[in-house]
């Protein structure tokens, strides 16, 4: 009998893009490593719940982080402690488990590896409720500020990126012997990247020698982003600047009529970021762990504008703290640092501590740990337990009602003790009593 291929399902949302870009990093490295071996699926848990919000988590994400940011932050402190997301959950899972294991039954994977915080509790109590046979995994992509949805107990394993990630998740009560610090699963293209600068700069037709600053769609709001580039364009006429603006293609259109000159590249969505950044010297982006790690990967200094959300407020501690680059939220600070990093000795300094700062191999460590766990037996698949359903329930509420009120014998009313009527049938019944013991006398 041929032996099944083992698959693995990456369970992610798209809330940002740090988590896919995680999870497509990972699998860049199995596929690397098992060279068609092992089957890789990502699919987005929280759409695939069908809840009315949770299935549009990336729309909701966005507006959040947008334009209702204080609101965001405030429920992530509401719900920052175990018990209470234990309790969401819950209250979540009993209508959205059997679409997630609809996902499961579909992919049948061997191994779930969740790279989302709200994914975790799903895939755990659906392999735990209806009793599945699968490894799970856990990769935290959050490099510091870890929510308590991360700390999943019933996870067999849990990957971090950082020690302050461990201690973090140490405090949320997980045991030691249940997790591991394998760095940042950043994509192995970045990883692998020798070019020298004037390699890159050849190859995307740049100029060779001026000091060369990337400048992602990430580093100011879209708002500012007119501002900031004019600026830097003004103060450093003989620099060279590379604008990302990703998907936002009005950004783009707008920044292009600026006209601001050959020095200034705009491009919108890449897949070369790993070339872009190897062109470059310095990278101004925000907080977001995924291209903050794959700049300090490349031993490029950074520049960190700002933090969406209280998860990457951390992340701006760990640039400072280690000594990687310099916090600027405003324009008014960026200018004048860009200055300070160009200077040969600050300069030269900062990308000494860059050298050892993160591990390079993340996804490449955690592709093999992944891959070993599935060379051991999945937990043992014993029977099925299925959760009621809203019909289910309500069948049999209309069973009870039914058994209460058509099947109960008739009882026939007793009157209270207290009650004259009570009073005056005792009275009776102790007459007849008396008057046939009268009768039977001789």
């Amino acid at each position: 009998m041929e032996r099944k291929i083992p698959r693995i399902l990456f369970a992610i949302s798209d809330t940002g893009g740090g988590h896919r870009s995680a999870a497509t990093a990972i699998k860049a490295a199995i596929e690397q490593l098992a060279q068609g071996s092992v089957e890789c699926y990502i699919v987005d848990i929280l759409t695939s719940t069908g809840l009315p919000i949770a299935r549009s988590a990336p729309e909701v994400y966005d507006n959040l982080r947008n334009r209702w940011l204080p609101v965001f932050d405030l429920g992530f402190r509401l719900t920052d402690g175990r018990r209470r997301v234990d309790m969401l959950t819950w209250m979540l899972y009993f209508s959205a488990h059997r679409n997630i294991l609809r996902v499961l039954e579909e992919i049948q994977p061997t191994m779930v590896v969740s790279v989302h915080p709200l994914t975790n509790r799903f895939i755990a109590n659906t392999r735990r409720v209806y009793r599945l046979s699968f490894h799970f995994v856990t990769v935290v992509t959050d490099l510091v500020s870890l929510h308590a949805s991360w700390a999943d107990p019933q996870a067999e394993l849990t990957i971090v990126p950082t020690e302050e990630a461990y201690d973090r998740q140490i405090k949320f009560g997980l045991s030691p012997e249940k997790m591991l610090r394998t760095g940042f699963p950043v994509h192995p293209k970045f990883t692998v990247y020798n070019s020298t600068r004037q390699e890159a700069r050849t190859r995307l037709e740049l100029a060779l020698d001026p000091f060369t600053v990337l400048v992602t769609s990430g580093g100011v709001d879209s708002s500012q982003a007119h501002e900031l580039i004019r600026r830097l364009a003004e103060e450093y006429p003989a620099q060279q600047f590379l604008v990302v603006t990703g998907k936002n293609a009005d950004l783009k259109a707008e920044l292009e009529q600026l006209a601001l000159g050959p020095h200034v590249r705009i491009y919108g969505f890449v897949n070369n970021m790993e070339e872009l950044m190897g062109a470059s010297d310095l990278v101004i982006t925000k907080a977001g762990p995924g291209t903050l790690m794959e700049a300090l990967v490349l031993g490029r200094p950074v520049i960190v504008t700002e933090a969406i959300g209280m998860q990457e407020r951390g992340n701006i501690d760990f640039v400072l703290n280690h000594e990687l680059g310099v916090f600027c939220p405003t324009i008014d600070r960026i200018v004048p640092t860009v200055a300070d990093l160009m200077n040969p000795e600050t300069y030269a300094a900062t990308v000494a501590r860059l050298a050892d700062a993160v591990p390079r191999d993340g996804a490449t460590v955690i592709a093999h740990l992944l891959v070993d766990r599935l060379k051991l037996a999945p937990p043992v698949r014993e029977r099925r337990l299925r959760l009621p359903s809203v019909a289910d329930l309500r069948r049999l509420g209309t069973q009870f009602r039914l058994t209460s009120v058509h099947r109960r014998p008739h009882l026939p009313h007793l009157p209270h003790p207290s009650t004259k009527l009570f009073q005056a049938r005792r009275l009776s019944r102790w007459r007849n009593r008396a008057s046939r013991q009268s009768e039977d006398r001789p």
